[in-house]
């Protein structure tokens, strides 16, 4: 099952907190940015972030964006812009080290 455009337009509605985040459709799916840093993408209508050492402290549930890739986190409180904000600049901060 692909992403919804609709729920697509949200996550990046919710992003938009962040300056500087940029999403490329890959294959129905979208692969999301933060200042040019892959942290991120959204799959069959679920956010998901790289697994990160500084973004262990959500306690976010492991999720599989498709067949045969690394697992990643499932972010399931997208409702909450500040802690979404916590958890790309969290990840991006591990990620360009």
């Amino acid at each position: 099952m692909a992403t919804t455009k609709d729920y697509r337009d949200f996550i990046l509605e919710q992003l938009n907190i962040l300056d500087n985040i940029t999403c490329k459709s890959m294959m129905g799916e979208y692969l999301l940015y933060y200042n040019g840093i892959l942290f991120g993408g959204i799959y069959d209508d679920r956010l998901l972030i790289k697994i990160v050492d500084s973004n262990k402290k959500y306690n976010m549930q492991e999720s599989i964006p498709y067949e045969s890739a690394k697992p990643m986190y499932f972010v399931d409180d997208v409702d909450n812009q500040e802690v979404l904000r916590d958890i790309v600049l969290d990840t991006c901060k591990d990620l360009k080290k």
